[in-house]
C-alpha cells in the first residue's frame, strides 16, 4: 500500500517537473522573440505595400493599354489632323469650292435702254461692296466676283476708271457667285425696296440666278502677314 502511494507521488512529481520545465522554456522563447504588437504592426505594412503594390500594378497595366492604343491610333490621328487642316483650308478660302448658291450679274444700263434721261451710276465699288455685304449676311458661304475668291483681306476699290479685286482689274459685267442656300441669298437681294430694286432705279442692271451648282474658285494671291505672329503660349 504504502508502495503504490510513494510510486504515484513519484509519477505526479515527475510530470509537475516537465510541465514547470516546457513552461519556463516557452517563456523564453517568447521572451527572446519578436514582440506580438511589434508582429501585429509588421503585418498591418505589410498588408498596406501588398495593396499599394497592387494599385501600381493596376495603374501600370493601364498605361501600357494608352501606348498601345496611341500606337495603334497614330494613322487615325494623322488622318483627324489632315481633315481640320483641309477644313480650316476650306474657311480661309484657299480650296476650290462647289455647291449650290446663286450667281448675281451686274453692269451699266446703256442709254438707249433707258425710257428717260441719261445714265447717272455706273456700277462701283461700293455697289459690288454691298452686294457682298448682303449675300454675306444672308449666310454666303463663298463668295467670288468674276474669278477671284473673295476672303477676309479681299479688297474691292476704284482704280481709275476700273475696278480691282485683289489687286486684279475686273471689267463688266460683274459676276458675283455665292455658295448658300439659294432661296435665302435670292429672298435678301429681291426683297420689296431692297439693294437691288435701289441699285435698278440707279441705272444698273441686276440679275439674280439660282443655281444648282456653282464653282468658287480658290484664292490664288500671297497672303503675306507682316506683323501678325502666333501667341506663344506661357509654360
Amino acid at each position: 500500500m504504502n508502495k503504490t502511494l510513494y510510486i504515484s507521488i513519484a509519477v505526479v512529481s515527475v510530470v509537475l517537473g516537465l510541465m514547470v520545465a516546457f513552461q519556463f522554456r516557452t517563456a523564453g522563447r517568447v521572451d527572446s522573440g519578436v514582440p506580438i504588437d511589434r508582429v501585429q504592426l509588421l503585418t498591418t505594412e505589410l498588408k498596406q505595400i501588398e495593396k499599394e503594390y497592387t494599385t501600381l500594378l493596376i495603374e501600370a497595366n493601364d498605361l501600357e493599354s494608352k501606348l498601345a492604343q496611341a500606337e495603334k491610333g497614330r494613322p487615325e490621328a494623322s488622318q483627324a489632323v489632315q481633315k481640320e487642316l483641309q477644313k480650316v483650308r476650306q474657311i480661309a478660302g484657299m480650296t476650290e469650292l462647289e455647291g449650290p448658291g446663286v450667281e448675281v450679274t451686274l453692269a451699266p444700263i446703256k442709254k438707249e435702254d433707258l425710257q428717260a434721261g441719261e445714265n447717272l451710276f455706273t456700277v462701283r465699288d461700293e455697289d459690288l461692296l454691298r452686294v457682298i455685304n448682303e449675300l454675306r449676311g444672308a449666310g454666303a458661304e463663298a463668295l467670288a466676283i468674276n474669278g477671284q475668291r473673295i476672303i477676309s483681306n479681299s479688297e474691292i476699290r476704284l482704280a481709275g476708271t476700273f475696278i480691282d479685286v485683289n489687286l486684279t482689274r475686273i471689267s463688266p459685267p460683274y459676276s458675283v457667285l455665292a455658295i448658300g442656300a439659294p432661296d435665302q441669298l435670292e429672298s435678301a437681294l429681291l426683297i420689296k425696296g431692297g439693294l437691288v430694286d435701289t441699285m435698278r432705279n440707279w441705272g444698273v442692271a441686276v440679275n439674280v440666278a439660282k443655281k444648282e451648282t456653282l464653282t468658287v474658285p480658290a484664292y490664288k494671291h500671297r497672303i503675306h502677314i507682316e506683323y501678325a505672329k502666333p501667341l506663344k503660349e506661357e509654360k
